[in-house]
């Protein structure tokens, strides 16, 4: 059996609901709401523990999951376009895709806006300020504009660690100091 093939069916799974989402959004030039519901989307997910468990959670029936959804979507005033297919993926039992439909999503909308998702793992949080300027040396390197997708690990000590697409570039500290231990292992 091939490891990978589930992984490659949970993403064609989600790049079929997200181009549905994207082109019904597009053609109702809607995307810049849909983008919206993408961000709320992803905090909703990363914060709470109930919707999460909610969206991966086998126990939960298809109707519970619907309406669960449904009144969640509402609550927080999501578009018609992806209110429509949460509610179709809750009926088809396809909820835990979430994840992959949004970076899906967000992908799609970037390409479609001439720009690139960055990335960008800091050992401290970045002010708005220096997130413009990495935005604008990125954008001298990769020709496209940059949009910062910023997250925290302190144990990075300092420096970024950055990934656009499939290139990443770390300037942490901890990796720095990881390289000089390997080095030293090998002079001994």
């Amino acid at each position: 059996m091939d490891v990978s093939e589930p992984a490659s069916i949970t993403s064609g799974i989600a790049q079929r609901y997200a181009t549905a989402v994207f082109e019904l959004a597009k053609d109702d030039k809607k995307l810049a709401a849909v983008e919206q519901d993408i961000d709320q989307l992803e905090a909703a997910y990363n914060d709470s523990v109930d919707f999460s468990r909610l969206v991966n959670s086998p126990i939960y029936s298809r109707s519970e999951q619907a309406g669960a959804v449904k009144a969640l979507a509402e609550k927080m005033g999501l578009s018609s376009q992806m209110t429509g297919v949460l509610g179709v993926m809750a009926e088809k039992r396809r909820l835990f895709i979430l994840p992959q439909l949004i970076a899906r999503l967000r992908t799609m909308i970037s390409d479609d806006k001439g720009e690139v998702v960055a990335e960008v793992t800091a050992a401290k949080s970045m002010t708005k300020a220096q997130q413009d300027k990495l935005a604008k040396a990125l954008k001298s390197s990769f020709g496209k504009d940059v949009k910062i997708k910023l997250a925290v690990d302190e144990s990075l000590i300092g420096g970024l660690v950055v990934k656009v697409g499939s290139k990443m570039i770390d300037s942490s500290i901890a990796s720095r100091l990881n390289a000089l231990q390997n080095s030293m292992k090998e002079v001994g």
